[in-house]
């Protein structure tokens, strides 16, 4: 067939900061799902798009034609209401995985449909495929059924779903491009709306080991993003949340893993419960579920019950014990005092220095590497004790990790401080 337009000329366009039209975006889109638009066009365009920006017009369409690429899910026929998270992406950020069986267990459907690493954040599927069995890839009439009979189900896009996005997503990831609103925006929302969710809340991070460094940005993402949900009918708010101390213990896949279960059971950091039980709330809110507290499923155990329900559904073991990494290496305190940083990218990029994460989209992760900190900031620390241990399986990892960390916290002799919130603002109805 002839192609109306050709690839050149819509990165040209972009390039000297001119708008795509319509007929242009259905077409690159389309062309680069059919294989038309090779990976080094798209990369060029994706970097147009991240230096030169989208207007509110073009994000829509761009988005739309995303989800044109594939199938639509629906899961009307569901006996309760339907909800779902998406994370913009952090460290430590191991939520979805203790939030998807605490929203069942509250009576709300959760089809979670999500990713691999991006860049130095780690990704649900591949947190989950540390656990011996478990498997990402779920047919559709398997997730409906899982949804029927467990209530929340968490897994990759198949293939249908979205195909252009599957294709982008991890073509950002390798060419410097994942920090781009227009694409972050469309390629979270492309997949959210043709999942077919009933009501969406969005955790946009903010900070240092966020995509987006301060809160200007944040807010532009999420407002573009739940005006994108909004416009689709799908009910759709943002919370914007504090990213530039990581969360949790732990940034990895098993040891991630083993922090969510503490929290299932009743334990774990204070600041993973705490952002959980707002994100929880909020999409029961979404859904027009009331009366139910998720503090309560977290301490009764139902929540812990839905999750090993769950891992059971899609072949993994929920009692099988985690990878463990075969080398270990102590980063200790320098002085003593009070820790008052722990930047988050830096132990992000640590982590995937450790083989955590991934150069090119085609790279294994490890599952069992990954750094615990055993202090945060505004704990007190003794000169020598362990302020984190770094995990992997290759200990000529461990140069190029501690090279990141090289100034990444501070320890102030005599300092007062005081935890900022972990909820900054919230965008939406």
């Amino acid at each position: 067939m002839t192609e109306p337009f050709s690839a050149v000329e819509v990165i040209v366009r972009k390039r000297d900061r001119g708008e795509l039209s319509d007929a242009e975006i259905d077409w690159v889109i389309d062309a680069y799902t059919r294989g038309v638009v090779a990976d080094e066009q798209m990369s060029a365009l994706a970097m147009a798009i991240l230096l030169n920006g989208m207007d509110r017009r073009e994000i829509v369409r761009w988005t739309d034609a995303m989800i044109a690429s594939g199938e639509r899910m629906d899961f009307s026929g569901l006996s309760r209401p339907t909800a779902d998270k998406h994370s913009t992406g952090g460290v430590g950020d191991k939520i979805t995985l203790p939030l998807a069986p605490l929203v069942a267990a509250c009576g709300v459907a959760v089809p979670q449909l999500s990713g691999r690493g991006l860049g130095h954040t780690g990704g649900t599927l591949d947190k989950l495929e540390s656990i011996p069995g478990w498997r990402a890839s779920v047919s559709n009439q398997e997730m409906f059924a899982q949804l029927e009979s467990v209530g929340c189900v968490v897994c990759a896009a198949g293939d249908e779903l979205a195909p252009a996005d599957k294709k982008l997503y991890a073509l950002r990831d390798v060419t410097g491009t994942v920090e781009a609103i227009p694409l972050i925006a469309s390629s979270i929302m492309s997949k959210k709306i043709a999942e077919g969710t009933g009501s969406l809340v969005l955790d946009v991070k903010v900070g240092t080991g966020a995509f987006m460094k301060n809160i200007e940005q944040a807010r532009e993402l999420a407002e573009t993003m739940v005006a994108l949900g909004t416009d689709a009918g799908v009910h759709t708010v943002a919370l914007l949340t504090d990213m530039s101390t990581p969360l949790g213990h732990t940034a990895g896949h098993a040891i991630e893993v083993e922090e969510s279960v503490e929290v299932l059971a009743g334990g774990g950091p204070a600041d993973v419960v705490e952002l959980t039980l707002a994100l929880a709330r909020e999409m029961l809110a979404g859904a027009g579920v009331t009366g139910v507290d998720p503090a309560d499923k977290l301490a009764d155990g139902s929540a812990m019950d839905k999750w090993k329900d769950m891992i059971r559904a899609q072949d993994g073991d929920p009692d099988a014990d985690l990878p463990v990494a075969r080398e270990s290496h102590d980063v200790l305190a320098p002085s003593s005092g009070v820790l008052t940083r722990l930047d988050a990218l830096a132990v992000g990029t640590a982590a995937w220095r450790l083989g955590a994460g991934r150069s090119r989209k085609e790279d294994p992760v490890q599952a069992a590497a990954g750094v615990r900190w055993h202090v945060r900031p505004g704990d007190s620390v003794t000169e020598g004790q362990p302020l984190m241990t770094l995990l992997t399986d290759e200990a000529e990892r461990f140069d190029r990790a501690l090279a990141v960390l090289d100034g990444a916290y501070n320890i102030a002799a005599d300092a007062s401080f005081e935890a900022g919130p972990i909820v900054l603002d919230r965008v939406g109805a």
